[in-house]
């Protein structure tokens, strides 16, 4: 590794650190799991349009990954394109602050449409900065730091989320809609600002010359030889497909709950809180895990607990079982998405990085957002209960495949190279 990346080693841990910690902290008051969701059942009782606020922001994080690519391979330093990208994940939530203040002068209908014009802004916002992103962290930290880099970010990013969220739960409580609301989005967007001015202050070397690929064929015949040749790739994006369908119950834990079991505004932020606090314990704990041990092993664990979660939620008799439902959820968080971020960095050479990135994000972005639509299709016609069971099977039908079918790429990539 680049002598320049050691000795800024410490530097760029800590920046990147605080980058997240102040991101996860302006999240907080706008999370796609609870406030948003709640945000939208203002405007609409139909559970498939409140379903649809995850998976914009992760359908718009994942789809353009593979767009840039090779954009992205042929950069000398990949955070000038990160800094110019992610401007527009962040400024969305301006947007979403001046459409709650307006409600009462726009209407209802107009608001809705608005509010999903600033969703699918930010997730495609992020979606541009999200390859160029890993791609400066691959670069930037050792392979065998990633893990607990990646776990101790989205640790202190939970952490100060875990207070911005309670603190949102009590702002919805003492000011009248939809100006609560329009508070939490104004702050998420000024506490952004915070998290950028860290980002910005990563120090990354130019790669030399003779380390940037040669004219690279088009992405789609690369990915399509990828798709060939790499069996153990493929059957890892057939079990993320079925991770997401064991996912999409965590988008009607929080309306359901406040439906159905009448959980108050400030119980709502209590649960986020709970939700975010077992994802500060366990980020940098699966995170070692996943460096000291395996990925693909911890990994399991969140498929498992993403399982768990949606039966729970399915047979919950009482309110009191949704905290352990959101502690399941929020082990499942981290495994899914912290240590998905370490795995897929396992999986092609370093040269083919960013095609194995945008791949792992973008061929799977369909069934992000199919996911959702079925859940919220089978709550709108059955109840809630039922997409919550239609999201335990698909679970472990994704943990089928990771347990037989895909091996650990990284003992994978020792055994080749022997």
């Amino acid at each position: 590794m680049n002598p320049e990346i050691h000795k800024t080693l410490k530097h760029n841990f800590t920046v990147n650190i605080l980058d997240g910690a102040f991101f996860g902290f302006a999240l907080g008051f706008s999370s796609f799991v609870t406030i948003l969701p709640l945000f939208v059942s203002t405007l609409t009782s139909s559970a498939t349009i409140i379903g649809l606020v995850p998976a914009f922001h992760n359908v718009g994080w994942q789809l353009p990954q593979l767009l840039t690519a090779n954009k992205v391979a042929r950069q000398k330093r990949y955070k000038p394109m990160v800094v110019r990208n992610t401007i527009n994940e962040r400024l969305p939530f301006l947007g979403l602050g001046i459409v709650a203040l307006l409600i009462p002068t726009i209407g209802v209908q107009t608001a809705l449409i608005l509010t999903f014009i600033m969703l699918a802004w930010q997730g495609l916002g992020g979606g541009f900065t999200a390859n160029p992103w890993q791609s400066m962290i691959a670069r930037i930290m050792p392979p065998d730091r990633r893990g607990t880099f990646f776990g101790l970010q989205s640790s202190a990013a939970n952490m100060l989320a875990s207070l911005s969220a309670i603190i949102a739960g009590f702002i919805l409580e003492q000011f009248n809609s939809h100006l609560d609301f329009a508070i939490c989005f104004f702050l998420t967007a000024a506490i952004m600002i915070i998290s950028l001015l860290f980002l910005a202050m990563t120090k990354e070397p130019e790669r030399n010359i003779d380390e940037l690929p040669p004219t690279q064929p088009p992405v789609w015949s690369r990915m399509k030889e990828i798709l060939e040749q790499d069996i153990n790739f493929r059957w890892y994006l057939a079990a993320r497909i079925l991770s997401h369908i064991g996912m999409m119950g965590f988008a009607f834990y929080t309306v359901y709950a406040v439906r159905i079991h009448h959980v108050s505004e400030s119980g709502v932020g209590i649960m986020t809180g709970l939700l975010l606090g077992v994802q500060i314990l366990a980020n940098p704990i699966m995170g070692w895990m996943g460096d000291r041990w395996s990925n693909l092993s911890v990994l399991k664990i969140g498929i498992s607990a993403a399982t768990l979660s949606a039966l729970l939620a399915w047979w919950a008799p009482s309110p009191a079982y949704f905290y352990l439902v959101f502690i399941l959820t929020g082990i499942a968080n981290v495994s899914i998405w912290t240590i998905g971020l370490a795995i897929t960095l396992e999986f092609g050479s370093e040269a083919e990085q960013p095609v194995y990135i945008g791949m792992a994000n973008t061929l799977v972005a369909p069934a992000n957002i199919l996911a959702p639509f079925l859940g919220g299709w089978l709550a709108d016609l059955f109840g809630y209960p039922s997409a919550f069971l239609a999201s335990a099977i698909g679970g472990l039908l994704a943990l089928w495949v990771f347990q037989i079918l895909v091996k650990d790429p990284r003992k994978k990539m020792l055994l080749d190279s022997r």
